[in-house]
């Protein structure tokens, strides 16, 4: 896009995606980065978060130092973690993972935070976070193996999607609804505006 600076989404997340979309930007290109997730012992949510955030922006960082024709993009990176206290659930891939997790969710409060991390076009690092709580309802066994049935919670944070059909289960959310989906909006946006992206460049041809 003429008239803008390149803008790199660090994500292979279709829901990242869509969120950007959603705000009016349109990535110059995809980066996913391929880091360990591990936890590291005794890690606590927020730095965990954070930790991956970062690593993600540098990966990507890395990649695009490589592209001439995306060299002094803006780059954007974000890892969102769901936790029962100071306890990190895993990015359920396997039944028995997202069992646990919605058994361990059923009827009581978690927190979701989303770590965002910006690299500007002189390479410096931005980084913010975000904390959402919910409550969700208490989880039935009929609840919990149609949901698993379903196929929704395939590496979702915390096995479960608020954009899908676990927003049936949230009794409560306080904080940002973009944030438990995976990129808290207005943070986000803030961020790049004022590391100064044109985040209104797309908005003219939005509808």
């Amino acid at each position: 896009m003429i008239g803008r600076p390149k803008f790199v989404l660090a994500s292979g997340s279709p829901r990242r995606l869509a969120l950007v979309n959603q705000a009016g930007i349109e990535p110059d290109a995809l980066k996913p980065a391929d880091i360990d997730e591990t936890p590291k012992r005794g890690e606590l949510p927020r730095a965990y978060a954070n930790r991956l955030a970062h690593a993600k922006a540098f990966a990507a960082l890395e990649a695009v130092k490589l592209d001439d024709e995306l060299r002094g993009a803006y780059i954007l990176a974000a890892d969102t973690v769901v936790a029962v206290g100071r306890r990190i659930l895993p990015k359920a891939e396997l039944l028995d993972e997202a069992a646990q997790c919605l058994r361990l969710l059923s009827g009581r409060n978690h927190r979701v935070y989303t770590a965002i991390c910006l690299v500007t076009p002189k390479e410096s690092y931005r980084q913010r976070l975000v904390e959402s709580r919910v409550r969700f309802k208490r989880l039935g066994k009929d609840d919990i193996e149609a949901y698993l049935a379903s196929g929704e919670w395939r590496g979702k944070a915390g096995g479960y999607a608020a954009q899908g059909i676990a927003g049936t289960f949230m009794v409560k959310l306080v904080g940002s609804y973009s944030n438990v989906v995976g990129l808290p909006l207005y943070e986000t946006m803030a961020l790049l505006e004022g590391e100064g992206f044109p985040i209104r460049f797309g908005w003219l041809n939005a509808v």
